[in-house]
């Protein structure tokens, strides 16, 4: 398996130490949360930020967790970075921020470090880990093959190498920062190919724009009009794609970027018991209420629950063997539902008054709908999970 890691490696936290979930949300909450409700309401990336997050030391490797250490990453286990996402999410209370980087640091990575060339990961996982280069995808390129790519990719003419790749790609997460992009081109006989495209390239172009969530991600579209990559941009093998690069996407996109939610559920959980115990209900505590009660333990019901389903996911990850799509699936068409209770649960708990003062129960409230509407949704999520149990591959 991909994500595999050569030698055992022990949790720090689970030995008394803290951890990457603790030094993440501690790094976070530092740099991040500050600023998180006037980036919000901007819309607003912060380029400092990042590098803020990406070149901390000593702490969590940000940018490029799992990105081997002799390349400049943090050599984690596939557990350690869904830790470190949980973490950001959790100590920032800042949703897009967290996808931005889940995409830069697992999706956009992964896939070079598990089909790339030599030369293609000496090239940019250095680069990617340290925080100097950023990566991008288009959302809609991460269900697993379910839908047909809107890129088409054709051989260069006579006298070049390469391809010409053309198509219009939206939803594009860190497309305004990146410096390259991983799109999936299909070829006129229905292969489909994978490639590394710079931002650089002849015949493309970035545009912003993006969904009316997740604000503090940076959103584009990508346009490509024959753009043109020589061959040592494609990524894997010529037409492999869905055999090597869209299952992996699949299930990186259906863990870690809903590994950020647990730690927006948890930072939810503790403002809905805050507001249980502080507010008055008839002169009464709030928290004497048994709906109340009722209530507070669904909602943390709902976050343990997320949290086994997807870290027993990462822990198949790193023992290696087949991609666990099942798994995957199954915790993401899960993670996307518990986020939408919690967050319903925690917002009647806080009330529209009281309000936690950055707003985080009014951007879960938005954002979890959007969690839940991508990944290919339940129409893709359902039938993998139930193909797995049949045995239809």
């Amino acid at each position: 398996m991909v994500l595999a890691q050569p030698e055992l490696r022990t949790d720090p936290e689970a030995a008394g130490g803290p951890g990457p979930l603790a030094r993440s949300r501690e790094l976070a909450g530092r740099l991040a949360w500050p600023t998180t409700a006037r980036r919000d309401r901007d819309r607003a990336w912060d380029p400092a930020l990042f590098a803020g997050l990406a070149r901390t030391e000593p702490g969590p490797s940000l940018a490029g967790p799992l990105v081997p250490a002799p390349l400049g990453g943090g050599g984690s286990t596939a557990a350690e970075a869904l830790a470190l996402l949980e973490g950001l999410a959790e100590g920032s209370r800042d949703p897009g921020l967290a996808l931005a980087v889940a995409v830069h640091a697992v999706l956009t990575t992964v896939p070079l470090r598990a089909h790339g060339t030599p030369r293609q990961r000496e090239r940019y996982l250095p680069r990617m880990a340290s925080g100097e280069w950023f990566g991008a995808l288009s959302l809609h390129q991460t269900h697993g093959g379910a839908t047909a790519p809107a890129v088409t990719a054709r051989p260069a003419p006579a006298g070049q190498d390469g391809w010409l790749l053309t198509g219009r790609l939206d939803l594009v997460a860190g497309a305004p920062v990146a410096h390259h992009f991983l799109v999936v081109a299909a070829h006129r006989g229905g292969g489909r190919t994978a490639f590394l495209v710079d931002r650089a390239t002849p015949g493309l172009l970035v545009t912003e724009g993006g969904p009316a969530a997740m604000h503090t991600c940076p959103w584009g579209q990508l346009l490509l009009d024959g753009a043109h990559v020589d061959d040592g941009s494609v990524l894997g093998a010529v037409e492999g794609a869905a055999t090597e690069v869209e299952p992996l996407l699949a299930v990186l996109d259906w863990v870690y970027c809903s590994a950020p939610w647990l730690g927006v559920m948890r930072a939810l959980a503790r403002d809905a018991l805050e507001a249980a115990r502080g507010r008055e209900l008839f002169g009464r505590p709030l928290a004497d209420d048994q709906a109340t009660r009722f209530a507070l333990a669904d909602l943390v019901t709902q976050v343990e629950l997320a949290e086994g389903l997807l870290r027993r996911t990462a822990s198949r990850l790193d023992d290696g063997g087949a991609l666990p799509l099942q798994e995957a699936a199954a915790a993401r068409l899960f993670v996307s539902g518990a986020a939408e209770r919690v967050t319903r649960a925690a917002a009647g708990l806080i009330g529209p008054l009281a309000g936690t003062g950055d707003g985080l129960a009014e951007r879960a409230y938005r954002d979890a709908l959007f969690l839940s509407r991508t990944g290919g949704g339940a129409q893709v999520l359902r039938p993998v999970v139930a193909a797995s149990m049949l045995g239809l591959g």
